[in-house]
């Protein structure tokens, strides 16, 4: 694996860089005004929706080599431009803007690619290995990116910020280079056969719909990212603010999720993924939604806590955790399965249609479960998430070809 780790190596230190100059557009958008910070955000993830299916379809047809150093070239330019904008022409709204809808494009073509290098520098018995690898990584890189941009713009403003980003997608660009022996630019066989890239988009969404494997695995991701994403992200928080818990409490709550979701991460990276990872990511979305009914149910919880760790917070601490080690599982064996089962020729469109369904369904089913909150309280958009959870595990587990699935060897 030694060529996996300096491959994930460089792409740490870019997803470093890359949450670093998010965090200083964010800040210098949301300092004008919220509207242009909205903006900002809209801007990179409808750029990055829209192209998506596309981009997986470059990657297969084009080679990931090809399309990964296009990338980071084209964002080693733009960040360097945005540096020397900023630094002698202030921060206008068009430079924010312009930046965002780059990262979107870039993205849209980058990380269909990205994700499925590690099938491509590992073998299958060490897929979900690398993998947990990749995540804790990129749970890394979002824990840090924050703190550190908050730094580095203080210091040095948005030109250094964007200087940062510069030098990390050198860096990569420099790995990628250095890879070009192990990650074959070929066009895949589909590719050779003539067809367009909207027919080879549409042709990742129509195996994974059509396949026997992916297909279920496919709906798992759905159901994941629509009901247990918010759950940390929008229902904690809500939950905190019903119950009167303080601020430190809630942060301890939500971490404690992070925690032990890394903690599993750990784990299957020292000794690897179960024998049947179908089984594991659907027993894991049990254990999921035991923990949102225990965080659901109203256990003792002091509403004058005012330090982050008392006696009367580890109920929902508890509760927090369990939550943490399901979407562990989930994510570890899942994760591992799908781009284990997805054909050689059709990896990056794959990983495109895993992303947007990550993604979209976030779209209704944020808007849905804040609704419900409002409306009938935390508790009982919570006792939603766990039903819907506990049955699609449920089915999952009932599902043959998902249930004795196995990891490549």
């Amino acid at each position: 694996m030694r060529i996996f780790w300096v491959w994930l190596g460089g792409h740490t230190v870019s997803l470093l860089g890359t949450q670093v100059l998010a965090f200083g557009m964010g800040w210098v958008a949301a300092g004008r005004s919220g509207i242009l910070g909205g903006l900002v955000l809209t801007t990179i993830t409808l750029a990055r929706t829209l192209l998506l299916l596309v981009g997986g379809a470059v990657g297969d047809r084009f080679g990931v080599w090809r399309t990964m150093v296009a990338g980071d070239a084209v964002m080693l330019v733009v960040t360097v431009l945005v540096a020397v904008v900023a630094r002698f022409a202030g921060t206008p709204a068009w430079l924010l803007l312009l930046a965002a809808l780059a990262i979107g494009v870039v993205d849209a073509f980058y990380l269909p690619s990205s994700g499925s290098m590690p099938k491509r520098l590992v073998p299958g018995s060490h897929l979900a290995r690398a993998m947990s690898a990749r995540q804790l990584a990129h749970q890394g890189t979002a824990f840090l990116g924050a703190p550190v941009g908050g730094v580095v713009v203080s210091a040095v403003g948005l030109a250094g910020a964007a200087l940062v980003d510069a030098f990390s997608f050198a860096a990569m660009l420099g790995v990628l280079l250095l890879l070009r022996p192990r990650v074959s630019a070929a066009a895949p066989a589909v590719a050779r056969a003539g067809g367009g890239l909207l027919d080879g988009a549409v042709d990742g969404v129509r195996l994974m719909v059509a396949d026997r494997l992916l297909r279920p695995m496919l709906l798992l991701v759905v159901v994941a990212a629509g009901v247990l994403l918010p759950i940390p992200s929008l229902l904690i928080p809500l939950l905190a603010h019903e119950r009167r818990w303080s601020a430190g409490t809630a942060g301890v709550v939500v971490g404690a999720v992070a925690l032990a979701t890394a903690g599993v991460a750990v784990i299957v990276l020292m000794r690897g993924a179960g024998r049947r990872p179908g089984t594991i990511a659907a027993l894991g979305l049990l254990v999921v939604a035991a923990g949102v009914l225990a965080l659901a149910a109203d256990l003792p919880l002091s509403a004058a806590v005012d330090l982050p760790m008392t006696a009367a917070a580890g109920p929902p601490v508890a509760a927090a955790l369990l939550i943490g080690v399901g979407t562990g599982l989930f994510a570890t064996h899942l994760g591992p399965l799908v781009l284990g089962s997805a054909p050689d020729t059709h990896l990056a469109r794959v990983q495109s249609v895993v992303i947007l369904a990550q993604s979209l369904p976030l779209v209704l089913t944020g808007n849905v479960l804040g609704a419900t909150a409002d409306r009938l309280g935390a508790p009982a958009a919570l006792v939603a998430c766990a039903v819907v959870l506990a049955a699609t595990g449920a089915a999952a587990l009932s599902a043959q070809r998902l249930r004795t699935a196995t990891l490549p060897t």
